[in-house]
């Protein structure tokens, strides 16, 4: 993921936001299933990095495009539905796990089928490429200005045709004259200290995001939690994924984006602290659902965030750019939390998910621009 978000989703600021995106759905689908047939360790680690060039380059390049065709007042509503749904792959993945393993199946153990049911988004993807337009923003900034009102004025009839009701006239916004950007321009002057503000948070924020989700179990089981029912406790804190995101549909474009972040970095914060404190498992799992809700929450609001503040011609680049330094934290934070809970225990592990979620918070309260229901054009340039 780390090589598809830093490598691969910059050339959907060349070759367009819908073709990196569909193409990067194949890519790791096809990868997936390839993945499925291998009978050792290493050959399906292989196809399990390759896929992620796919999955790292989609996540961008998804930003991105939902950024750039959805008006202001919806935008924090778009991301957050589209983070829930992305989170419904959560509980999903642990059922499908939970019946599917224990079968055998004609290609051999249970989770291949998994693995392969989760390729199927080769499918979507060839559908996508029919259905979804290509992002005008995009278009207008390669100069491709009849394709661009063309986009536009597709997507208006066909908002009209279902409301029943004429859209208001746009906002006079100057969207700039067309131009292709150039990496570096995410280190200019103007842009620099955003990006090193984003660098910096989303290695940070991992930390707190991953370093209690992936270890769940085992942090039950270290609060005197049995095996057999921190993995029960697990599926339910694992369900609440997608809850947070739907929930923040109902403020998502009332409340500053960075205000949401800060909010759900210091929730996030108090919930492990409590967590760290607590044994009667029952106040567990639910300070573990806070803390997941918290978290998706979180998280929803800083891919909008991060979305928002690049231009249109250098969007893919700066966010691929800042979001590679959470994949590459992610892989060293997981090595860190199994120290930590070794040598210290859980509130050892609350420590250090605290300390990162200090600095991210101060990050983002300090440097971070505001954004709520402002077009892009006035955010980014």
């Amino acid at each position: 993921m780390w090589v598809g978000s830093l490598l691969i989703s910059p050339l959907a600021d060349r070759y367009g936001r819908k073709t990196i995106f569909i193409w990067s759905i194949v890519w790791y689908s096809f990868c997936t299933m390839i993945m499925a047939l291998q009978t050792s360790g290493e050959t399906l680690n292989i196809w399990r990095f390759l896929a992620g060039f796919g999955f790292g380059a989609q996540l961008v390049t998804m930003d991105a495009y939902i950024a750039e065709i959805v008006p202001p007042a919806a935008r924090g509503r778009a991301f957050a539905f589209n983070q829930g749904v992305t989170f419904l792959a959560v509980p999903l993945a642990a059922l499908m796990s939970w019946l599917l393993l224990p079968i055998s199946t004609p290609l051999g153990d249970g989770w291949r089928s998994v693995v392969i049911i989760g390729g199927v988004g080769m499918a979507v993807g060839l559908y996508l490429r029919r259905a979804l337009p290509e992002s005008p923003r995009w278009l207008a900034a390669r100069g491709r200005l009849a394709e661009a009102e063309s986009v536009l004025l597709s997507i208006e009839t066909q908002i009209e045709a279902q409301t029943g009701h004429l859209l208001p006239e746009p906002q006079g916004t100057q969207a700039g004259k067309p131009s292709r950007g150039r990496y570096f321009e995410i280190f200019s002057p103007r842009y620099v200290e955003r990006t090193i503000m984003l660098s910096l948070f989303n290695a940070a924020q991992v930390i707190g995001f991953y370093g209690f989700a992936a270890w769940v179990p085992t942090l039950l089981v270290s609060r005197g939690v049995t095996i057999t029912d921190s993995l029960e406790y697990s599926l339910v804190i694992a369900i609440a994924n997608p809850f947070g995101p739907f929930l923040a549909m109902t403020f998502a474009d009332r409340i500053e984006r960075k205000l949401q972040i800060v909010g759900a970095l210091a929730l996030m914060g108090c919930f492990i602290a409590i967590f760290a404190l607590a044994s009667y498992g029952p106040l567990l799992v639910v300070l573990g659902v806070l803390f997941t809700l918290a978290a998706n929450v979180m998280s929803y609001s800083y891919h909008a965030y991060q979305a928002e503040l690049f231009p249109t011609r250098i969007r893919a680049r700066g966010i691929g750019f800042v979001y590679s330094w959470s994949r590459l934290s992610a892989a060293f934070a997981g090595l860190m939390v199994g120290y930590f809970i070794n040598n210290g225990g859980v509130p050892a592990i609350a420590v250090f998910i605290a300390v990162s979620i200090s600095i991210s918070v101060v990050i983002i309260a300090v440097f971070g621009p505001l954004t709520r229901e402002r077009p892009l054009e006035m955010v980014s340039e």
